[in-house]
């Protein structure tokens, strides 16, 4: 139940994330879109804004920016690492802004619930929040029209769009779906550690990048989905917890993950590379 609290949070960022890299694209800016969408939480619920107004609000937020990402990368033809690295820069500096940098603490109690635990105190809301969203995620990319399009054009953009498929609004769809959950993960945060932090998800991007590509996942779009990216989280978390039992220092933890993100996408191309 331990790992699955401390894997929920990497895990709901993530979903976002394999939807954006099944279309071919990146999202550096998910853990600025997590601090940012945090702070709108905070700063609404302190002033007396209902609490599920106020997480729909944040969420939106986080969809909006997604919103943002998309058309800066499709109609203004802005490759996707820079557009999202300038929306990563640029929502950091907002969410900082909003509290001059301050943290904001004193959150309702109605706020803990999605960071507490049910049935005797055990299970936890954000992991059983995460297998929900999982499953949805599943279903979405291999049983609906929306996700077969979306790898489509991973796969092959230009034949998507001479099928008829319009390519730039499922791009769109995408980002704003990872900004979503960006958002989402703000708020299961929030709620977990009873505080909105505006430097809260630095280097989330990465971790969630690793648990999308580490079970399958093609950073060049078309191939994978979110349960491989399901049991990657997983593995990360795993992995982690090894080291710490270990010992490990931080500085090591960091070198050794890089390898095996390294080592993860080697794998991934050869095993792209062998079904073709």
């Amino acid at each position: 139940m331990n790992l699955l609290q401390q894997s929920s949070v990497v895990g709901i960022i993530s979903l976002g994330m394999t939807f954006v890299i099944i279309v071919a694209g990146i999202d550096l800016s998910v853990g600025s879109v997590l601090a940012l969408s945090s702070m709108v939480l905070g700063i609404l619920v302190t002033n007396g804004t209902g609490t599920f107004f106020a997480i729909i609000m944040a969420i939106l937020a986080g969809g909006m920016l997604g919103w943002i990402n998309g058309i800066v990368s499709t109609k203004l033809k802005v490759p996707a690492f820079i557009a999202t690295l300038a929306m990563m820069v640029a929502a950091r500096g907002i969410a900082l802004l909003l509290t001059d940098g301050e943290p904001i603490h004193n959150l309702p109690p109605s706020i803990r619930f999605l960071g507490g635990n049910i049935i005797d105190n055990k299970v936890p809301v954000s992991g059983i929040l995460w297998i929900l969203l999982t499953i949805i995620g599943i279903f979405v990319l291999h049983y609906t029209t929306f996700g077969r399009k979306l790898y489509a054009i991973g796969g092959n953009p230009q034949s998507a769009y001479l099928s008829g498929i319009e390519v730039n609004r499922y791009i769109i769809a995408a980002y704003v779906i990872c900004g979503a959950m960006s958002a989402l993960t703000g708020v299961v945060l929030t709620s977990w550690l009873t505080v909105a932090q505006p430097t809260a998800g630095k280097g989330i991007e990465l971790d969630a990048i690793a648990a999308v590509v580490l079970d399958g996942t093609s950073l060049f779009g078309g191939i994978g989905g979110v349960g491989g990216t399901f049991i990657g989280v997983l593995l990360l978390s795993i992995i982690t917890n090894i080291f710490n039992l270990l010992g490990l220092s931080s500085y090591y933890q960091s070198i050794f993950m890089g390898i095996i993100i390294v080592l993860a996408l080697v794998l991934n191309r050869f095993v792209v590379k062998k079904s073709d």
